[in-house]
């Protein structure tokens, strides 16, 4: 029963960076304004983004290479929660600013569900 739930919560926690990877590649155009104006290239970060969201699900499902998918997809979501989000709680609408705490948390939560994640795939 343990494996059985082991792998239904594995793949639970890749399905929805697949489908946010292929977001990234659908919205692209209209995702870029996402991108922090320090960070030069625009759409190719989006767009690399998106690959490696896909690329981190993937690896999780199949259970080749997961535990490097998800230390690198906990890095990825703290670069979000660190340029995206936390700057966003400064906005001076409120609306914005609430819905950049709720981003920050749940990348946050789910840069650590990766780590810990990471702790049950073998090397």
């Amino acid at each position: 029963m343990k494996q059985l739930t082991t792998t239904v919560a594995r793949i639970m926690f890749a399905i929805p960076f697949l489908v946010f990877g292929l977001i990234h590649f659908m919205k692209g155009s209209q995702m870029v304004g996402y991108v922090p104006s320090f960070i030069p290239g625009g759409v190719f970060w989006v767009y690399l983004v998106g690959l490696a969201l896909i690329a981190a699900a993937v690896s999780i499902i199949i259970q080749k290479k997961a535990k490097l998918a998800c230390l690198l997809l906990a890095i990825l979501l703290m670069i979000f929660v660190l340029t995206i989000h936390l700057p966003g709680l400064f906005n001076d609408n409120p609306m914005q600013a609430q819905l950049s705490m709720t981003m920050l948390l749940k990348d946050f939560a789910l840069s650590g569900a990766a780590l810990f994640f990471s702790g049950s795939f073998a090397d």
